[in-house]
């Protein structure tokens, strides 16, 4: 008989599972990469398909009359902070050694000990709050294929911050990938809609809120790709949660309040906002893992079809017909991705973080009584 070794995860050139001696190795997993980039795509498109699912709760608000995607974001914040939020206390109670009680609780929010500074936390539901929002505000102002293809933008922004904050350096093969990616979603938008049949009623507007947009979007990606590689996603998730709340709720009591205040909820409505927080909260779980095992990039890259996920709940739910440049355009991101996803490697976070980051972040004992600046 022989024994497993459980060699997962420690190399490139390593075998992930095998017989003791490695006498024997399943054919199929000789490369962690192989598995690596076949559990990225996956996930990728996971998450591709969550944000379809969003796409379409809110949509199905806003035919019914309703338009405040701040208001969206905040029930997705608020159930970051009660779900991990909760977890990163109880974990620091379960450190501290003491019984997770009402009063313990409480103080533990008060005396909260982050391994990165509340500013750059702040610094990131901020952006993220602005990325969602200025998107969604463009389709007021500009056509769905407009807003649709520019923001592609996503994946030129990603590159150029990874490259000059991470350090990721692109092979040709990557930009060759992300290329096809890019234009298999594109070509079917202009082949399909084009841009005829009007341009929105203020499509330069339109088009600057999807460019700032995309840019908070990619700002966002790459400040939780080096927290999540480098620090606790518990706490990383937990404290976007927190920030984002507190962002979206200002912004909501300037620009939604008078328009929350006027709306006949009916149980449509509320079941649009519950589908949405719960697709989105499943996403931002989703999201550190992917960035653990690839990038900011790669994972824009991976949420071009959720465009084209999109049209296959419409077709389920709806019963909508689809030309074939809908499939071909499918098939095409998806061979980009795999181009891309084979010289997909890390950024190069640790000299990142020596060289800029040790004023903002700090590994702090759990012994301490607050958060350093």
């Amino acid at each position: 008989m022989y024994a497993i070794n459980n060699s997962w995860w420690k190399g490139n050139d390593q075998v992930l599972l095998g017989w003791k001696n490695d006498e024997f190795v399943l054919p199929w997993i000789r490369n962690e990469r192989l598995l690596r980039n076949a559990y990225a795509l996956f996930l990728g498109q996971v998450i591709s398909f969550l944000l379809a699912l969003s796409s379409f709760f809110s949509s199905s608000v806003i035919d019914l009359g309703v338009n405040v995607p701040l208001t969206h974001s905040f029930f997705a914040y608020l159930s970051l902070v009660l779900v991990f939020g909760t977890i990163r206390l109880g974990r620091r109670q379960n450190v501290r050694g003491k019984k997770v009680g009402e009063s313990a609780f409480v103080n533990s929010w008060i005396h909260v000990t982050l391994q990165v500074s509340w500013l750059y936390y702040l610094y990131l539901g901020f952006v993220d709050v602005q990325g969602n929002y200025l998107v969604i505000k463009a389709c007021q102002y500009s056509t769905i294929t407009r807003v649709t293809l520019l923001e592609c933008w996503t994946i030129p922004w990603a590159m150029i911050l990874t490259r000059m904050v991470l350090g990721t350096r692109y092979s040709i093969r990557q930009f060759f990938g992300a290329a096809l990616c890019v234009g298999g979603l594109a070509s079917v938008f202009l082949s399909v809609a084009g841009w005829g049949g009007g341009e929105g009623s203020k499509p330069l507007l339109g088009d600057t809120l999807v460019m700032a947009g995309t840019l908070f979007v990619a700002m966002s990606n790459v400040g939780e790709e080096f927290c999540v590689k480098k620090k606790d996603s518990v706490e990383v998730v937990a404290m976007i949660g927190v920030f984002g709340l507190f962002v979206s709720g200002c912004e909501i009591y300037m620009l939604e309040l008078e328009t929350l205040t006027s709306i006949k909820w009916s149980p449509d409505i509320v079941l649009g906002f519950a589908g949405h927080a719960v697709a989105t909260f499943l996403i931002y779980t989703l999201v550190p893992f992917f960035l653990k095992i690839s990038g900011a990039t790669m994972f824009n890259l991976s949420l071009l079809t959720s465009d084209l996920w999109a049209v296959v709940i419409r077709i389920y739910f709806f019963h909508q017909k689809v030309d074939w440049l809908y499939y071909l355009s499918f098939a095409t991101v998806a061979i980009g991705l795999i181009i891309y996803s084979k010289d997909d490697g890390g950024s190069n976070i640790a000299a990142f973080e020596d060289q800029n980051l040790n004023a903002h972040y700090q590994q702090l004992s759990e012994g301490s009584g607050g958060c350093r600046n």
